[in-house]
């Protein structure tokens, strides 16, 4: 490699620094990959929450007719 040994240290050590953030890197992406599959689920939940919603809503203002309706 090198006659130096102070530029064989240096080396060695920019070495396992590469190789820490390499791994670093590595565990973020697959934080990065889980979080998008957990964001996707959620924003499917609250689609199905929102339907939900709209469905409930509906009814309720139909009981409301309903009742306008009688009482007129």
């Amino acid at each position: 490699m090198t006659d130096d040994p102070r530029l064989a240290a240096e080396l060695l050590a920019l070495a396992t620094e590469n190789a820490e953030l390499r791994l670093q890197l590595a565990e973020a992406q697959e934080q990065c990959v889980e979080m998008a599959v957990d964001a996707g689920e959620l924003h499917a939940e609250i689609e199905t929450l929102r339907e939900r919603l709209a469905e409930v809503e509906r009814e309720r203002d139909e009981r409301h007719r309903v009742k306008d309706r009688a009482v007129a």
